[in-house]
């Protein structure tokens, strides 16, 4: 096993396990997110938002959004859709990634881009680091961080949708997600961001970080310490088992 894997093995096992992880379907969680960019984008924050993320595929729901009745969802780079109770899809975009183009959305983002941009940036941070299960990503070990905390560099294959195809995540030395580094491409090629992972809590034997704070980094070391780009509160999460182990 090389350095890498005994890292990202260390990392699963310190989030719960790779068989805890087999057996889920989707994790439920209640967030609230807030933060600069939301100002910026003229985007109304969640409050006790529930979402689900689905573990298996590229895919994540808001519930209850944009307003009560009605839910947000995430299908990948292939679209994005806002449906009514009834079924009904109210409001849909065809590969959003490529929409994000053009002065519009320099000033302010539609429910379709919020959804695209939230979707699949929740979905990695939810599933983050089970998601190195996924064949085709490449790693390689970076020099230690300030305080010993272990970096991994992240080659994402084409087919796992993200912020940035690589990224930088740093491990404490019992495996815990301290934070990891990327450029949030659809807001910006200079959007470079560090995004800060404390208050682990266990769920039902999956242990998550609590406190989400993301930060703007701009090719420095440390993040700056304001403005608070994104502020993520995990209030309750559930991880959801797959029928055959419900059974």
């Amino acid at each position: 096993m090389s350095d890498a894997e005994h890292v990202i093995a260390d990392a699963i096992a310190a989030h719960g396990g790779e068989a805890l992880w087999r057996g889920l379907a989707s994790i439920e969680a209640v967030l609230s997110v807030d933060g600069f960019l939301f100002a910026t984008k003229h985007v109304k924050p969640l409050r006790h938002q529930r979402v689900s993320a689905s573990t298996t595929e590229p895919r994540f729901t808001f519930f209850d959004w944009p307003q009560p009745g009605r839910r947000g969802e995430w299908l990948g780079e292939e679209e994005v859709r806002i449906v009514a109770d009834d079924g009904t899809v109210v409001a849909q975009r065809r590969q959003p990634r490529a929409a994000f183009r053009g002065l519009r959305r320099e000033l302010w983002w539609d429910d379709l881009d919020f959804l695209f941009f939230a979707g699949y940036a929740t979905w990695n941070y939810l599933t983050t680091p089970f998601l190195f299960l996924w064949p085709g990503f490449r790693f390689e070990i970076l020099p230690s961080a300030r305080g010993g905390a272990v970096r991994l560099a992240a080659t994402f294959p084409p087919n796992v949708p993200s912020h940035c195809h690589e990224q930088v995540f740093h491990f404490a030395p019992r495996g815990e997600l301290l934070r990891l580094d990327y450029t949030a491409e659809v807001v910006g090629g200079w959007a470079h961001a560090a995004h800060l992972c404390t208050d682990y809590r266990d769920f039902d034997g999956l242990r998550a970080p609590t406190t989400r704070r993301v930060r703007p980094l701009f090719h420095l070391t440390n993040p700056l310490p304001f403005p608070t780009l994104v502020a993520i509160d995990v209030h309750e999460l559930r991880p959801v088992a797959t029928a055959s182990c419900r059974r």
